[in-house]
């Protein structure tokens, strides 16, 4: 698939994301279909473990936690589990194997426009849990 047709698909559900980002219950629903659909997904490389702090960026953000980055860029994030989820997409995923490769390149793709964003993400999420660990509790 190439990044040209990636980019046309990711934009096109990046719409459909756009209009669920204020329904946190939506939103929480395709995170937790999209989980349970990458368990389906063989390890293909070290990108794929990028996608848990994908699910976790949408949460702290939905979840108010986490604001320091764009509307787009959690939309675009949902955008792709949301067309990680649809059943009928460019490769019908009933289809062994090859199903899932549009949505591999679909999440891929999200992964990669949004790497800096993820970065940030993942430095702030380490030094929240330091500063939590670092807290003494007085009794």
């Amino acid at each position: 698939m190439e990044e040209n047709n990636m980019n046309v698909v990711l934009e096109s559900y990046t719409r459909k994301a756009q209009d669920l980002l204020s329904d946190n219950g939506k939103v929480e629903e395709i995170l937790r279909t999209a989980e349970n659909k990458l368990k389906e997904v063989p390890e293909i490389g070290e990108k794929v473990a990028q996608l848990p702090l994908m699910l976790s960026m949408i949460r702290s953000y939905i979840t108010k936690e986490y604001t320091q980055v764009s509307n787009k860029v959690v939309i675009s994030m949902i955008g792709a589990f949301l067309y990680l989820i649809t059943p009928r997409d460019l490769i019908n995923d009933r289809i062994p194997v090859l199903g899932i490769v549009d949505d591999v390149a679909i999440l891929g793709l999200a992964l990669k426009l949004n790497e800096k964003e993820l970065e940030e993400y993942s430095l702030w999420r380490e030094n929240k849990d330091k500063k939590e660990n670092n807290t003494i509790t007085i009794q």
